[in-house]
């Protein structure tokens, strides 16, 4: 990624899931929800597992997080309810995972894969089998999900006078898949999943591109945070107003971009939008 030539004097990065296509929901109700209850043995406490799942994952300011911190906010989240501990159920956070996903970072199957094979910590493997599992059910299930609309329209408008980068903590495989189903790729340089690096560390090569001519498009404050630490412009796709956000981004975001018009201001008013979406407390804490 840090090696990416310009063809543009001007740069966009794109999140996938839950800001390019509507497949978050599916992802973790169908297949990360699942297996986490199967794999840690919560199936007694699976009404709220699911809910801490959700919240974590789809409903919070965690929202797109990498899926082994994800696994270890939810597992902590639970184990906190009153309502989990009234069933005698212990919820443990496997500190061998916690370790391994404070020092590493390319935190995904291939890592984790070498550091199960090199430590045999069974929470490393415990987690590798999850993880694997996870990704199975995604290539099972996840299908035929189509992009927003006015996100093809946007990538046609942009692809003629920007680089484009899939910025994602999705495997890249999947990220192909999904892209490559909806004849979406060729309109992007590069597709980067969680292999690559964090979401940080693959906009690093956006502040070649000089001050006001960088973008990130994300759904999630993970996305927000790596392009400020980039340099980048950030334009939000508000969960549960991902179409109207999108068709505001075509008619109005995009022409701002172009112009140098994209103002602190209007910086601002996007972040305070964007921040009312997604909340810090959990419903069943407030």
């Amino acid at each position: 990624m840090l090696d990416l030539t310009p063809r543009h004097s001007l740069f966009v990065g794109i999140d996938s899931d839950g800001c390019a296509f509507d497949t978050m929901e599916v992802k973790h109700k169908e297949c990360f929800i699942p297996n986490t209850i199967n794999s840690y043995n919560l199936q007694g406490v699976s009404k709220y597992a699911r809910e801490v799942a959700e919240f974590v994952n789809l409903y919070s300011k965690s929202r797109g997080i990498n899926r082994f911190p994800a696994l270890i906010e939810t597992l902590e989240r639970l184990g906190r309810r009153p309502e989990v501990r009234a069933r005698g159920v212990q919820v443990r956070v496997p500190p061998g995972l916690a370790a391994w996903v404070r020092r590493e970072t390319k935190l995904a199957n291939p890592a984790l894969q070498r550091e199960v094979e090199a430590t045999g910590d069974p929470d490393l493997a415990q987690a590798l089998a999850w993880s694997v599992a996870v990704n199975e059910a995604v290539a099972r299930i996840v299908r035929g999900v189509p992009p927003f609309p006015f996100v093809r329209e946007s990538l046609m408008r942009l692809a003629e006078c920007a680089d484009l980068v899939v910025v994602s903590a999705t495997p890249s495989e999947a990220l192909r898949r999904e892209w490559e189903e909806h004849n979406l790729a060729g309109y992007v340089r590069l597709i980067c999943g969680q292999e690559v690096g964090t979401k940080k560390e693959c906009l690093a090569a956006a502040r070649q591109y000089g001050p006001g001519k960088a973008l990130m498009i994300g759904d999630a404050p993970g996305d927000q945070q790596a392009a400020a630490a980039a340099g980048c412009l950030f334009f939000p796709i508000i969960p549960g107003a991902e179409e109207q956000s999108w068709q505001r981004f075509f008619e109005e975001g995009i022409e701002r971009f172009l112009a140098g018009t994209f103002t602190e201001a209007y910086q601002r008013e996007l972040a305070a939008e964007f921040d009312r979406a997604l909340p810090d407390t959990p419903p069943w804490e407030r």
